[in-house]
Parts: C-alpha cells; structure tokens; sequence
C-alpha cells in the first residue's frame, strides 16, 4: 500500500502542475522547533501576534491534528520568464512582487491539493486535511525534511531545480508513509541573499528579522512605514523579490508553467500615476482575485505614496497633494512624507501653514513637524 499511494500521489501532483513532491513524519525537526522559538522571542514577528499565539500549533503538525502521520508538501513553480530586480529601474512604475502579480496562489492550489486529498482518501482507508499558508504549518522545515529542498540563508526554500521560486501546499493524511531523504543544505559560503537586502533584515544567516523587511512593512505592517526604510523601499508596493532573485540556483529554473500564475499585466504593468488615482471601488476591481487586495486600500495607497516620494516625478504632485485630505490618516501621513521628498522647502512650508492647524490625528500632525 505504502508504494502504491505514494506512486499514485506522485502521479496526480504532476497532472494538476506541482513540479515537486515529497514525503516526511506529520512532525517538525527539534531544530525547526527552536528556530521558531527563537524567532518568537526574538521579536522578530513584529506585529503578527497570530504567531506568538499559535505558537505551539505552529511548532508541530501534530498539535494541530494529533492523528496525522505523514505530512506530503507539494511545490508549484512560479519562477518568472525575466529578472524582477531590472523593475527596480523604473522608479515611475509601481513593482510588485513576482508572486502576487498573477491569481492568488491560494485560489489556485488549494483546490488541486482537495483533489489529491480526495482521491488519495478514496483509494486508500485514511482521513487527509490541506493547508496552503493560511493554518499554523511551517511549510518550509516540512519541505526540507521532505526532500524538495532546503531553507536557504533567506529562510526560503531552495530547490537545486526550481530555485527560490516555489509555492508550497501540504496535505496531512492518518496514512503512515514512509518519507523521502532530507534535502541537504548547499548554500555554501554565498551570501547574495543577505548583501541583497535593502534593510538589512537578516541579522545572521538563517535569521530573518520581520520588522525589518520590506515584504512585511508593505503587506502585514498596518501602521506608518517607519521612516528609516522609507527611502530604502525604493518602488516596493507590495512584497520585495531581492534576495530570492539573485539566488544563484535560480538559474536552473525554468519559467512557471502554470497559466494561472503568469503575471496579469492589469496588475504587474502599471504607474504610480494610475494607481494613485483609484478610489476605493476601482482598487477592488483592479485587484479582484490578486493577493494585493487583501492588504486593502489604506495600505495600498500608503506604499504607493512611499515609491511616489522615492521617484523624484514632480508629475506625480497634484496626485499626492489631493490625498491630504483623504479619510484615512495612515494614507494623509504618508502624503505628507511624499511632498516633502517632491516639493521645494518653500513650496512645502506654504501647505503646512495651511494644512497642519486643520490636522486632527495626532500622528499625521507629527509627519508635519518632524519634516
């Protein structure tokens, strides 16, 4: 039977656009267990306090579902066709991260890992759940122990055939299958991905500091972007691909296949100009079925008025100076920054004298005084 379900589950994964999959115990490594204790009272988590509290779920499978035995992860390449930093370059344009720039991956695998779930659970006498980045599942120590590959000095997974760019699905199952060889870790002494970085979030190899990173600032962070990694965001609206696109493996990966997840030029080729100027309504038709949309419009705008005053584009004044009054305070803060990276000192002073007495949240005041 152990033969016969991990051949069928092999087959199905490749018919439905995995391009890998692997088998390990339905339990974490000791050392994935301090890592992300580690991790944990480090601070390093920064706002998402779901971690912290979820914690004990999160550290082992088992845990969550004591009657699991095998967990099998599943990778979908989403390598691009192009390299994603030559984005960086266009300072006028909005650069959003390679895996957000086509459907939202959650909508794309989850279905696929039900159909293997449930085809493996009608052949075969067990019980079988799925997970996709939305339950407390470390999916990456799972798939290194699986053999599809190894957290790099990123914290990603690395595969030696698909590089940085896979998305991983697990599906937990009460069948006792026997696991794949651990995947060793062969980054050797590169640490592209750690100079890459343009906060600096890795403290150390391995180590990964959330508050510092720019794909945590733009999509989980739901306050002002800090003003030291204001500048360094560059054109970043939503998520950063630094350190996984000049990981040298990536160059025996070839692009993604999946159709599902090529970029949608109505999302992945698109001006600060343009985007500046969606309501609230025409932000969620642009981004219906896009992961951009989950961080809603207030966090959108607030990124987009970051890259506007990294870009130098006076073209794009009059667009931030009508977001002054917008509802949100988060957004009329980050206005405020905006300007002053766009307007001449006189011109700037003229709209505080004006503005500032009028300013009734006290955050937004501060972005005021302390330019």
């Amino acid at each position: 039977m152990n033969a016969n379900a991990r051949d069928l589950i092999r087959e199905l994964s490749l018919q439905n656009g995995f391009c890998a999959v692997g088998f390990s115990a339905a339990t974490q490594t000791p050392q994935a267990m301090h890592a992300l204790t580690d991790f944990l009272n480090s601070g390093f988590h920064g706002d998402m306090g779901w971690m912290q509290t979820r914690a004990n779920e999160r550290s082992d499978p088992t845990v969550l579902w004591p009657e699991a035995r095998t967990a099998i992860v599943l990778g979908m390449s989403y390598a691009p066709d192009c390299d994603p930093m030559q984005k960086l370059l266009d300072t006028n344009d909005a650069n959003i991260s390679v895996y957000a720039q086509g459907k939202d991956y959650h909508d794309v695998i989850k279905p696929r890992l039900k159909l293997i779930a449930r085809a493996l659970a009608a052949k075969f006498p067990c019980n079988v759940k799925v997970f996709v980045d939305t339950a407390p599942i470390m999916e990456k120590p799972l798939g290194q122990t699986a053999g599809i590959g190894w957290q790099g000095k990123h914290t990603n997974l690395v595969s030696r055939t698909h590089g940085s760019w896979l998305f991983l699905g697990v599906i937990l199952t009460t069948l006792d299958l026997s696991g794949d060889e651990r995947e060793s870790d062969h980054c050797g002494s590169c640490r592209r991905c750690l100079d890459a970085c343009p906060t600096q979030a890795f403290p150390e190899p391995y180590k990964l500091d959330a508050r510092r990173c720019i794909s945590y600032l733009t999509i989980e962070h739901k306050g002002p972007i800090p003003r030291e990694f204001r500048t360094l965001m560059g054109n970043r609206i939503y998520g950063c691909d630094d350190c996984l696109a000049v990981c040298p493996w990536n160059k025996f990966a070839v692009s993604a296949r999946e159709i599902a997840l090529a970029p949608n030029e109505s999302v992945s080729a698109l001006s600060l100009k343009f985007l500046l100027n969606l309501n609230d309504a025409d932000f969620r038709t642009r981004f219906k079925g896009s992961p951009v949309k989950r961080i809603g419009r207030d966090r959108f705008v607030r990124n987009l008025l970051i890259a506007a005053g990294n870009s130098a584009n006076q073209e794009l004044v009059a667009e931030v100076k009508a977001l002054l009054i917008d509802a949100s305070p988060l957004i009329r803060g980050a206005a405020v920054w905006a300007l002053s990276r766009l307007l001449n000192e006189q011109e700037f002073s003229g709209l505080k004298a004006q503005l500032l007495p009028k300013e009734n949240d006290e955050t937004v005041a501060q972005e005021w005084t302390s330019l």
